[in-house]
C-alpha cells in the first residue's frame, strides 16, 4: 500500500510541477489568450475558406474538424516541451539518477494537457456555436464530451513519443510543426478521407485524431454513443500505442546515456 501511495503521490507532484514549469513565464492573460484566440483563428481561417470552396453548405465539416484538432496543441506541443524541458533545463541527469518509478514520471507529463486540450476544444466549439451556429439540439453532449476526452488522450499520447525525440535531437521544434500540419490533412479536419488515395487513408488511420473528428461528426448529427463506440475505442487504441511507444523509448534512451556516460549530452 505504500509503495502505491508514494507512486501515485510521485505522478500527483511530476504531473503539476512539469505543467507549471512549462507556462510559469507565462501571464495568465497571455495564457487565457492563447486558448481563446488560436482555436478562434484556426476555425475561422478554415471555415471561411472551405466554405468557399464547397460553396457555403458544409460550414459544419470544418468547424467541427478543426475544433477537434486543436487538441493537437496541446497533445503535440505541450506534452513534448514537458519531456524535451528536462534536458534543456538541465535537470535530465537528476530524472535518469533517481530510482523513482519511471512510468509514473513519464505519463505524469501528460496528465494536465489532457483537461488543458479538452477546454480548448471546449472553447473551439463554443466558437463554433456563437459564429457559425453549430447546432447541438441533436447532439449526446456526454458521448460528445468522451469523444473529446478520448481523442485529447490519444494526442497526447502521440506527443509522449514526440517528447522523447526531443531527447535526442535539437530540432524537434521543426518535427512539432511538421507532424501538427500533417494533422491538420491526414486527420480529415479539413479534407473528406474518401476522397485521399488509399495510401493516405490507410496513414490517416494510423494516426490519432481521425476517428476522434468523425465521431465528433456524427453525434453532432445526432448518432448514440453506441454507434460511434467503435471509432472511440480505436481512437483510444491508438493513444495507448504510440504512448507505450513512447514509454520504450524513454527507456532506450536512459539507458543508452547511461551506457555511453552521456546524461549531459542526451
Amino acid at each position: 500500500m505504500r509503495i502505491i501511495t508514494n507512486n501515485l503521490r510521485l505522478f500527483w507532484q511530476g504531473t503539476l510541477l512539469s505543467y507549471i514549469a512549462l507556462f510559469v513565464w507565462l501571464r495568465p492573460t497571455t495564457y487565457i489568450a492563447s486558448k481563446v484566440l488560436m482555436p478562434l483563428a484556426q476555425i475561422l481561417f478554415f471555415s471561411f475558406l472551405g466554405s468557399y470552396a464547397s460553396g457555403g453548405t458544409n460550414v459544419d465539416f470544418y468547424v467541427i474538424g478543426n475544433a477537434i484538432q486543436i487538441v493537437a496543441v496541446s497533445g503535440i506541443f505541450g506534452v513534448t516541451l514537458s519531456i524535451g524541458g528536462d534536458r534543456w533545463n538541465g535537470t535530465l541527469p537528476y530524472l535518469f539518477g533517481t530510482p523513482a518509478n519511471r512510468m509514473m514520471l513519464f505519463f505524469g507529463r501528460a496528465f494536465m494537457h489532457i483537461f488543458d486540450g479538452a477546454l480548448g476544444v471546449v472553447i473551439a466549439l463554443g466558437w463554433g456555436a456563437l459564429l457559425f451556429g453549430l447546432d447541438f439540439s441533436q447532439t449526446d453532449l456526454f458521448a460528445l464530451g468522451i469523444t473529446i476526452l478520448v481523442t485529447t488522450i490519444s494526442t497526447c499520447g502521440l506527443g509522449l513519443m514526440m517528447g522523447c525525440l526531443s531527447l535526442i535531437t535539437a530540432n524537434v521544434m521543426f518535427v512539432n510543426n511538421t507532424v501538427y500540419f500533417l494533422l491538420l490533412i491526414f486527420s480529415g479536419a479539413n479534407i473528406v478521407l474518401e476522397t485521399f488515395p488509399n495510401w493516405m487513408q490507410i496513414i490517416s488511420q494510423m494516426l490519432p485524431l481521425t476517428r476522434g473528428i468523425a465521431s465528433a461528426r456524427l453525434l453532432i448529427s445526432g448518432s448514440s454513443l453506441a454507434e460511434v463506440t467503435p471509432l472511440v475505442l480505436g481512437e483510444l487504441g491508438i493513444g495507448i500505442i504510440y504512448g507505450w511507444l513512447g514509454f520504450y523509448l524513454f527507456k532506450w534512451v536512459e539507458n543508452q546515456a547511461k551506457r555511453k556516460g552521456t546524461l549531459d549530452l542526451v
